[in-house]
């Protein structure tokens, strides 16, 4: 396959595991990502970013690879996380309900759609369920195919947002009624979602939700395709925000940052930009006398991830994720 073709066909999977304070044990669920049971490397596969958030104790492996490779990637992932976590024993401040609490795909390239990433959220699916015996799958987005519900109203529904939620009245997607060891993992497909995270100086949890409260998108004036969760996060509030790509043109004001667009099965989309993100909490925050410490980026925006992992790939390089700063001067 030539580099413009693989370029075309690029998927994303950003694979949220529940553990990031043993990091040896997250390399190894990013390794076998990267490498069959033989140790073989797989094709047209990288790992461009593993984030670790000790507070949270959860981490975000970004795994991109050609559509035709990303099911084994991701479900060779997920079965070596499920046979190191034990969600009996997870303690963290995010919530989460599975030791692999999230499994999104998302098209990068051009010649990759819906229907393509569906199959390929399905596969994975139910690959988890019939190979890790036990786990247990909820379905959103374009996977959810009878409604298409959202990732938001989904978690809700599961009652993820809870502290401690009763799996015993869960009801899974595929697989079995949910179980303490393993949980209940989110697996679906949609347009990309980018993860931007902003620290205002303050530990007052009342005016951490006021603020996203403000800036959700559900909220008036709120930012279109924006999630949002207040948590505590090394002493500050963390302004913990799902971007989520809103289709049509871009909603902002003639003052905003651009909105970055892409085009998905000829449809465009475009995501509400990290600065525009920033400015908003810092403009909410002011209202309490509260400033803001910074924000962070969870691996990339979608235009970074396609470049970069068409960089990997090129290069030939599996475990980008320590190469990058190299490979990047």
């Amino acid at each position: 396959m030539t580099s413009g073709t693989l370029r075309s066909r690029l998927v994303a999977c950003l694979l949220n595991v529940s553990e990031a304070r043993r990091t040896d044990l997250v390399e190894n669920v990013a390794k076998a990502a990267l490498y069959d049971a033989e140790g073989v490397q797989r094709k047209e596969t990288t790992v461009l970013n593993i984030f670790n958030d000790q507070d949270y104790n959860r981490s975000v492996i970004t795994i991109v690879a050609s559509i035709d490779s990303i099911r084994d990637a991701v479900l060779s992932a997920c079965q070596e996380a499920c046979a190191l976590i034990d969600m009996r024993g997870h303690v963290g401040v995010h919530p989460s309900m599975g030791s692999v609490d999230l499994i999104p795909i998302y098209p990068l390239g051009e010649a990759v759609g819906e229907r393509d990433c569906v199959q390929q959220a399905l596969a994975v699916a139910r690959g988890l369920t019939d190979t890790v015996r036990g786990s247990s799958v909820f379905l959103f987005g374009w996977a959810d195919a009878a409604l298409q519900r959202g990732l938001a109203r989904r978690r809700k529904e599961m009652f993820w947002f809870r502290k401690s939620p009763d799996l015993r009245a869960l009801t899974a997607d595929v697989g079995p009624p949910p179980r303490e060891r393993y949980g209940l993992t989110g697996v679906g497909a949609s347009p990309y979602v980018m993860n931007c995270n902003v620290s205002i100086d303050t530990q007052d949890v009342a005016v951490g939700r006021r603020v996203a409260a403000a800036l959700r998108e559900s909220a008036p004036g709120g930012l279109p395709g924006v999630q949002v969760l207040a948590l505590p996060h090394e002493g500050t509030m963390e302004i913990a925000c799902n971007v989520e790509s809103v289709a049509g043109a871009a909603p902002g004001g003639p003052t905003d940052p651009p909105w970055p667009r892409f085009i998905v099965d000829g449809r465009p989309y475009c995501h509400a930009p990290a600065a525009l993100i920033t400015a908003r909490v810092a403009e909410l925050a002011g209202q309490w006398g509260v400033g803001v410490k910074g924000t962070a980026l969870v691996g990339f925006t979608p235009q970074e991830c396609r470049g970069l992992a068409a960089l990997a790939l090129s290069e030939r390089v599996g475990e980008f994720w320590r190469e990058q700063r190299r490979i990047r001067m």
